[in-house]
Order: structure tokens, then C-alpha cells, then sequence
């Protein structure tokens, strides 16, 4: 802690939020070296490519069975999740919904074509070493692209657009290369994400701020928090996110049972958490008043958890009881943990991601190790619990209660490399050389955009009317008092 210290100490300095040069150069030389990477490594698949009317022809296939058919609806779904989901739902402060919306966007574009690349040198590199796309690539690219967005809800309204190119460079890194060891090396199941994704990306946007820690980042209070219409804003993106997370959690499960029952299990998670919320919500706050803040965030806790073991036997009763525990724990933790974790832990989580992403992800992860070391031959069937725990090949004598260990390893996995990751992203980030804000110009969109100026005042249509008939009044006083002075 004090070597922390000490390095802060050293990196702080007056700040230059000037990127006038930083910015575009990091943007154009980084979307040149995509340009040459994708050259060199990135070709269509056979579905994708003009050889599949052969390809077709030969497997006696029609084109309805090309797998865009089947994964496309998903992508969408998550697609929108990724740019309208996650970006409205970071328009909550007053002063910084351009960034929130604008810099959500920048992350996302840059992050899903390095995500491709990187996930493809793992996961789909051919004989001739070039990686081949389809479908599937671009909805895990997406979901790649979600632990950088995750992350970056620890540090809203506090960094500088360069400074999350380069999280998002290092991330999408290190999020391939967890992703490779959890799913192909440990053999861990995680359809939706839980690990993988949320506690990964949760305690990595929570390590990076713990390193970024600005102790004087009240004299930014006056706009670190929400008004009227920006609240709204925010809850359109947790409308989309939440009707949306059934596909995010079963998109990539295999056709049949398995996809339809991530669906289903996710869909009863999400909707036993919003009751659960409200519930805790209205508890804790004076007068039984509920507060917007977890209606936004804790009512989608249930998605989260749900992930890992979206695809697994969860049973409906199952599904409603994760999406009960997570609606208590997420909003027990904006009330109590969020103020804590700042206070002791100098952790500043302006999102409050640990208590959306990083702590439903971690139970997430246990709910699918239980499931996993529970599962048997009389609710699965012999074929069910091949097919969806993948006993093939080197793992066919893998059994439920291995698989079960082999899961919660993955979950260690995460969270090593979202806390050890961060720290080390952390201790560049900290570097005086991006042009962050200084403590007291936090959280407000004009240290990086264009702001229109606000009017001063636009008058209601009451107000019209007043000036309609004063205007009438002097005019019809005007008109007597002419009339008056001719007949004198």
C-alpha cells in the first residue's frame, strides 16, 4: 500500500487535458495497424465466404441452414446491448452523458476489431494461419468488447479518451487470454459470461480505479450525480440491456435445448430481481421512497448471475431464487459497500460495477459450480449431460463433480486476472502523459467535447399565451386611446 502511495505521489502533477494530438494519433496508427493486421490474418469462413454455394451443394445443405440464420437475431440483440445498452445507461450524470454515450462508443468500435484478432490467434487460427470470421466471431468480439465497457463504468467521467484506447488495448488482451485458459485449457463452462466477462471485467475496472484513486475528487461533488432527465436517459439503456440479456446469455449455446434454455432461465433471473430491488430499495430509503440509482443497475444483477449457468438444469424455481439473492445483494451493496469501498478501500466506482457486474459475477460463478458438480445421468440424460457440459474427446471421462472443481477454478481465474491485470493497466494509466482531468474538472463533458451553450431561458407555452394577450391588451388600449384623441 504505501509503494501505491508512493507512485501516486510520483505521477501526480499539474494536468493537461489537451489531446489535441494524442487523441488522433493514437486513433488513426492503432486503425492502421487493424487495417494491416486484418490484411494478413483475416479471411471469410466457409459459410461466409462466395465457396459456400459449393460447399452447399457438396454437404447437401440449403442456405437456411448457414449458421447466420441461426446466430444473426443474437448479434443484433447483443449488438444493441453493447451500443445503446451499456452507453445509455452511463448518461446518469448530468454533465457527462456525451461521454458517457460518445467515449462507450469509441471503446466498443476500436475493441471489436481487436477483439477479432485476438480471440481469433486463440481460438480460430487455421492450418494456413489466417483466421477465419463468421458470425460467432463478431458475437464473442462483442462480448469481449463488454469487459472493457464494464470496466470503464469504474472509471466514468475520470479519465481521458486515450486513456480508455489503452484499457481497452490492454483489456481486450488480457480478457483473450483468460478467456483461453477458463474455457479451452480449464474446460469451465460460461455461456453467458458471469466469469468471464463480469467478474473479470468488474474487478479489473475496480483495480485500475483503485490505482487511479484521486483523493481530492470531491472538489468535483457539484456534478458527480444525476438530475431529472439524464435519470431517464439512463433508464432507457437499462430497459434495452434488460429485455435484451436473454439473447446475450444464450447466444452462443448450442443450437436446440441448450440456447432455449438459457433463455429461459435467464429471462426468470432478470424478472425475480426487479421485485427483489424495488423491495430493498424501498426499505432503505426514507419514507419507502425508491431511488432511481438501483432501479437502474441492481435490477439486471439477475442477468449476470445467471450466465454461467445459463444453459445448465437450473429449474425454473432455480432461476428465481438466483435472481431473489442477487436483487438483495446488488442493492445492499449501492447502499452500504459503494460509500464503504470509497471511504477505506479508496475505491471509486463511479457506476458502481461491483455491485452489477463484479459481485453478481462471482456468484455467478458459484451457482454454476454447484449446478455443475450436482448434475447427474437422471436430470440430464447420458446424451443431455455430454452435450452440454461438452465431454468429448480428451475430457469424455470428466465427470459432474470434476467439472464442478474445474468451474470454480475458472472463477479464480477471473478474478486473478481482472485484479492482477488492473493493477498493472492501473500503474501505466497513472503515467502523467494522458491527459486526464484534474480532481476538480471531473465528470463534466466540456474538458473533451464540443457543449452547445444552453439557453438561458425557453418560454412555456403559458407563457406565450401571457405574452399573446398583454400584447392584445396594449394593443387594444393603444387603439382606444387613438380613437379618444380624434374625437377630442
Amino acid at each position: 500500500m504505501g509503494a501505491c502511495q508512493s507512485f501516486r505521489e510520483m505521477c501526480d502533477r499539474e494536468k493537461n487535458t489537451n489531446v489535441h494530438l494524442s487523441l488522433p494519433a493514437v486513433c488513426i496508427v492503432w486503425q492502421t495497424a487493424m487495417i494491416i493486421l486484418f490484411g494478413v490474418f483475416m479471411r471469410y469462413d466457409h459459410e461466409s465466404d462466395a465457396h459456400w454455394v459449393e460447399h452447399r451443394k457438396h454437404s447437401n445443405l440449403t442456405d437456411i441452414e448457414n449458421d447466420f440464420y441461426f446466430r444473426y437475431p443474437s448479434f443484433q440483440d447483443v449488438h444493441v446491448m453493447i451500443f445503446v445498452g451499456f452507453g445509455f445507461l452511463m448518461t446518469f450524470l448530468k454533465r457527462y452523458s456525451f461521454g458517457g454515450v460518445g467515449f462507450n462508443f469509441l471503446i466498443a468500435a476500436f475493441g471489436l476489431q481487436w477483439a477479432l484478432l485476438m480471440q481469433g490467434w486463440f481460438h480460430w487460427l487455421d492450418a494456413d494461419g489466417k483466421i477465419r470470421i463468421g458470425i460467432e466471431n463478431l458475437i464473442n468480439a462483442d462480448f469481449c468488447v463488454a469487459g472493457c465497457l464494464i470496466a470503464y463504468g469504474a472509471l466514468l467521467g475520470k479519465v481521458s479518451p486515450v486513456q480508455l484506447m489503452v484499457l481497452t488495448l490492454f483489456g481486450i488482451t488480457l480478457f483473450a487470454v483468460e478467456e483461453f485458459i477458463i474455457i479451452s485449457v480449464i474446460h469451465a463452462r460460461d455461456a453467458g459470461g458471469s466469469m468471464v466477462i463480469h467478474t473479470f471485467g468488474g474487478y479489473y475496472g475496480l483495480s485500475v480505479s483503485w490505482m487511479l484513486y484521486r483523493p481530492n475528487l470531491h472538489q468535483s461533488s457539484r456534478l458527480q450525480g444525476s438530475v431529472y432527465h439524464s435519470d431517464v436517459f439512463a433508464m432507457i439503456g437499462t430497459l434495452f440491456l434488460w429485455m435484451f440479456w436473454p439473447s446475450f446469455n444464450s447466444a452462443i449455446c448450442d443450437h436446440g435445448d441448450g440456447q432455449h434454455r438459457a433463455a429461459i432461465n435467464t429471462y426468470l433471473c432478470l424478472a425475480s430481481t426487479v421485485l427483489t430491488t424495488v423491495a430493498i430499495s424501498s426499505l432503505f430509503q426514507k419514507h419507502g421512497k425508491l431511488d432511481m440509482v438501483h432501479i437502474q443497475n441492481s435490477t439486471l444483477a439477475g442477468g449476470v448471475a445467471a450466465g454461467t449457468a445459463a444453459e445448465f438444469m437450473l429449474m425454473p424455481y432455480g432461476c428465481l431464487i438466483v435472481g431473489f439473492c442477487c436483487g438483495i445483494i446488488s442493492t445492499l451493496g449501492y447502499i452500504f459497500l459503494t460509500p464503504f469501498m470509497e471511504k477505506h478501500l479508496k475505491i471509486q466506482d463511479t457506476c458502481g460495477i461491483h455491485n452489477l457486474h463484479a459481485m453478481p459475477g462471482v456468484v455467478g460463478g458459484i451457482v454454476g459450480a454447484i449446478t455443475a458438480a450436482s448434475a447427474s445421468i437422471e436430470v440430464y440424460g447420458h446424451e443431455g449431460l455430454v452435450n452440454t457440459f461438452d465431454f468429448m474427446d480428451k475430457f469424455k471421462d470428466m465427470v459432474p463433480t470434476t467439472q464442478g472443481g474445474h468451474q470454480a477454478a475458472g472463477l479464480c481465474v477471473a478474478l486473478c486476472f481482472g485484479i492482477g491485470g488492473g493493477i498493472i493497466v492501473g500503474a501505466i494509466l497513472r503515467l502523467p502523459i494522458w491527459g486526464d482531468p484534474a480532481d476538480d474538472n471531473c465528470f463534466d463533458d466540456e474538458t473533451y467535447w464540443e457543449v452547445p451553450e444552453e439557453e438561458e431561458s425557453i418560454p412555456t407555452i403559458l407563457q406565450y399565451n401571457n405574452h399573446v394577450q398583454n400584447k392584445d391588451i396594449a394593443e387594444s388600449n393603444f387603439t382606444m386611446e387613438s380613437e379618444s384623441r380624434a374625437r377630442s
